[in-house]
């Protein structure tokens, strides 16, 4: 009996109903449908978002080719074109002053071209030195690589594809005239970066918020690993305050030129301080996500910070809502002011560690922040602070 059972022990067959033969299999097969293989609704959303940028360039472009050919007597206006599409592109940069220094760099390759067509003719070496020398004079007049990128195509166009007319700097005239088209596209048809700007401020404060949760109730229960991933999220915040502040940057640049953008100069105003504010209140959550991290090891809860923290989220969310209604400001501020009023440490955690005060400590500079934000004087908002 004894050798039996040794030998079904060590057969490795486990018997039927127990051990791991009962468990479910590890995998598991997931039927996968046609829409999820291929689901059209990225790309749906990427041509909904760059809609007004296709009018732009459809339109510039057009208008650049047919004043090339109906006035300027081109017959074949390549370069009328090309350069007011790659000036203009998709992209989410469309401050004028980024089209200008395209254009330029594109021109400066168009002339290079032109010159050494004229001095040297047309071969397989010139295209290499029409691309050493546009390179070099490129990467010496801009640290943009885009801009010596741009202007070597231009001089490739050039070089490999000849002219229709024997007029020289013919295809100079067709640049200048899509650069200026691009120009003039940027400020009569402008893209109004709103919609791409709500996106932006929506994604940030979602995941500003999330972030604050994470830490609350990490505080709440003493979950160190609640606490890290309150951290991760709270440096993840970096990139989308970077993503606003170059979309607004684009609005901005936009609005001094467009006659049709001047009256929301005072509302980009409003958002650049919202922005600026919370620039500064991302990086003191950090500091409040490092310190929660180094507080929960001890697994003790602490409902006190995590109701603060909380709070605090609810009053960044006002904050959110103050950008699409200015009327919403004073209830942000009270809302603040509220928590602002009783971060004093000694108050808040009597008699607690050093390092449960270091986190209400923190917490100040994050509500100041927040108060700037909601259209505080930064005076005031650090007035509001009580003193230690």
């Amino acid at each position: 009996m004894s050798d039996g059972a040794g030998r079904s022990a060590g057969s490795g067959e486990p018997e039927a109903g127990s051990g791991p033969a009962s468990l479910p299999p590890i995998t598991t097969a997931i039927p996968v449908r046609l829409r999820d293989r291929f689901d059209p609704r990225p790309g749906v959303r990427r041509v909904r978002n760059s809609a007004l940028p296709i009018v732009q360039i459809v339109v510039a472009a057009t208008a650049a080719y047919a004043f090339a050919y109906f006035v300027v007597k081109h017959q074949t206006p390549l370069l009328a074109g090309t350069v007011t599409v790659a000036s203009l592109g998709l992209v989410r940069d469309a401050r004028p002053r980024r089209v200008f220094e395209t254009v330029i760099g594109m021109i400066v390759g168009i002339l290079i071209a032109e010159i050494l067509l004229l001095v040297a003719g047309r071969g397989w070496w010139q295209v290499g030195l029409a691309l050493a020398v546009t390179l070099i004079v490129a990467r010496f007049l801009s640290p943009q690589a885009s801009f010596a990128i741009a202007a070597a195509i231009q001089s490739l166009i050039v070089l490999i594809i000849p002219a229709s007319t024997s007029v020289p700097f013919s295809r100079m005239i067709d640049g200048v005239i899509g650069g200026v088209a691009a120009l003039l596209a940027t400020a009569l048809i402008p893209r109004s970066p709103r919609g791409e700007a709500r996106r932006d401020v929506a994604t940030l404060f979602r995941a500003f918020d999330g972030a604050v949760v994470s830490l609350a109730i990490a505080l709440r229960t003493g979950d160190r690993a609640r606490a890290e991933r309150g951290l991760e999220k709270a440096r993840a915040l970096d990139p989308l305050v970077r993503a606003w502040r170059e979309t607004l940057d684009s609005s901005v640049a936009i609005a001094r030129i467009s006659p049709w953008l001047w009256a929301s100069r005072a509302e980009l105003a409003r958002a650049e301080r919202v922005l600026a504010a919370m620039d500064l209140a991302t990086r003191n959550l950090r500091v409040v996500a490092r310190r929660t991290v180094y507080l929960v090891d001890d697994r003790v809860p602490r409902p006190v910070a995590a109701d603060l923290v909380l709070s605090l989220g609810r009053g960044a969310s006002l904050v959110e809502q103050s950008l699409a209604d200015i009327s919403l400001e004073p209830i942000a501020q009270e809302a603040l002011l509220g928590i602002a009023h009783h971060l004093d440490p000694r108050q808040v955690v009597p008699g607690a560690g050093l390092g449960d005060q270091n986190l209400i400590a923190a917490l100040r500079p994050f509500v100041v922040d927040l108060l700037i934000g909601a259209g505080m004087p930064p005076d005031r908002a650090r007035e509001a602070i009580p003193r230690i």
